[in-house]
């Protein structure tokens, strides 16, 4: 599956250590490839990629660029373009303990569909994904590089399970020195029981300690008392759809108080945006280096569920059993809708995927990211981050700004755009060769010859060969089920 070079070179130059006098030595190169150069939106021609252990060493002329360096393993890349591995930035891991092998048979899934780098964003096995990031980077489980919030915070006896329940200051304090502990890569708060004033003060404490902080703002408060408080990032396009509502502090004032029920306040907010507030609330989040991540795909399968059968999909052969029962409780509710309902659904879906185009706009910088993973119906990992990429442009970017959505904000978030999203000499060696040009047809991300992760080269009969043997697997757990 993966090419031995370390030894290999090793040996190379432990038996001729003048061979590469004249030249540089390196473990790969790619020739003739055209780079992608996303950061400015062009191609560059008959380019070649000198590797040598994890990082990118050398980018040039394809003639400069071969009589300067050797290299042990060459890879041809003529006719093909070269980017850099996509980034997920919003996943999920979870179902609880007898689902962990499940969970960890999707991984791979993410590299075959040239996803290098995810970021988990807390489910219910959270010390048991945060074991898998330490073993993923120190080469002992193979998947994409894993940042992970580890878990999150929520108020007492929340919906979701696996969170740090906080009722008090001194609660959110407490979290705080766990999450310090695990060595968290940010923070997840979420809004189904957590207390405004204490989602307020978690953003806050996050901020006091360097820690991006990210999550789902609750309904009683606004966007902007969110933004004001530090907030890294937003999670999902329907909370820059509310920060664009003209009443919205007077509706979350009503709310707060009492004056109105939820649903009162969602009618209100599903009637009340503005395109004129929306604009200048989008330039503020900008202004404020706020980066918001829209999971347009996942809510599209659930708001069409009465239109598209995903019953027979072929993803599902790469699902695990236990994880596919997750999806149901997200089946039975939609399909409960009448009529009425699911035209509104329709409605509300195409008036959260206006929004997108006008956060490009204001600047606001727009980072993909699925929501795959368990719970979320049909919303696969791998697959679904070109369907949101695809969706990007449908709904009104170009493909190189959907593009970069995957390849540069994800990088931008963490501050390791030194390091990540381009081709070049010091980056990281995570690329992917595609057979077609992205900037032509975002499509293309889905038409991949070969993957690099972590300088290792997996061509396409590798990457087949994942998916064969994950489909094999969730196959011998299907029959188990079955008995």
């Amino acid at each position: 599956m993966m090419h031995p070079l370390s030894c290999a070179m090793a040996a190379l130059f432990a038996i001729a250590p003048a061979a590469f006098a004249a030249t540089s030595g390196g473990d790969v190169m790619i020739r003739h490839a055209t780079v992608v150069d996303v950061e400015h939106a062009r191609t560059v021609a008959d380019q070649a990629i000198v590797l040598r252990g994890e990082d990118i060493v050398a980018v040039g002329a394809d003639d400069d660029i071969a009589r300067a360096w050797q290299a042990r393993l060459t890879v041809d890349g003529k006719g093909r373009y070269l980017i850099p591995g996509l980034w997920d930035m919003h996943v999920h891991f979870g179902g609880g303990p007898d689902l962990v092998e499940e969970n960890k048979a999707l991984l791979p899934l993410y590299v075959v569909h040239g996803i290098t780098t995810i970021r988990d964003c807390s489910g219910d096995l959270p010390q048991q994904v945060l074991a898998w990031r330490g073993q993923i980077a120190e080469g002992k489980l193979f998947g994409p590089q894993l940042f992970s919030s580890g878990a999150k915070l929520e108020g007492i006896h929340p919906v979701w399970k696996g969170t740090i329940e906080v009722g008090s200051r001194a609660d959110v304090d407490a979290a705080f020195v766990r999450l310090q502990q695990d060595k968290v890569d940010f923070v997840k708060i979420t809004d189904s029981t957590i207390d405004p004033q204490l989602f307020l003060y978690a953003v806050e404490r996050a901020r006091s300690l360097g820690l991006r902080s990210s999550g789902h703002i609750p309904m009683a408060l606004t966007v902007e008392q969110a933004l004001d408080a530090g907030i890294s990032s937003i999670e999902h396009i329907d909370y820059a759809y509310k920060a664009g509502v003209k009443d919205e502090a007077a509706i979350v004032a009503d709310l707060a108080a009492g004056r109105i029920t939820r649903a009162e306040a969602n009618r209100r907010l599903d009637q009340g945006f503005d395109r004129a507030t929306a604009m200048a609330a989008y330039r503020r989040i900008a202004r404020q280096g706020v980066f918001v991540t829209p999971t347009l795909n996942g809510g599209r399968i659930i708001d069409f569920l009465d239109v598209d059968d995903h019953a027979h999909d072929p993803y599902l052969a790469y699902i695990g059993p236990k994880l596919r029962k997750t999806y149901e409780w997200r089946i039975e509710r939609a399909n409960k809708a009448d009529a009425r309902a699911i035209t509104a659904r329709h409605a509300h879906f195409e008036r959260l995927a206006a929004v997108l185009p006008m956060l490009q706009q204001a600047g606001v910088t727009i980072m993909a990211g699925t929501d795959a993973g368990f719970l979320n119906s049909f919303d696969y990992p791998g697959i679904g981050l070109h369907q949101e990429l695809g969706l990007f442009v449908e709904k009104g970017l170009t493909p190189a700004q959907a593009l970069a959505s995957a390849t540069r904000a994800g990088p931008a978030w963490f501050g390791r755009l030194d390091r990540y999203g381009g081709v070049a000499a010091g980056k990281a060696a995570d690329l992917v060769l595609l057979k077609r040009n992205p900037l032509e047809d975002i499509g293309a991300t889905r038409d991949i010859d070969t993957v690099i992760m972590r300088g290792q080269v997996y061509d396409r009969a590798a990457l087949d060969g994942m998916l064969a043997k994950t489909r094999a697997q969730v196959a011998a757990w299907n029959a188990e089920a079955a008995k």
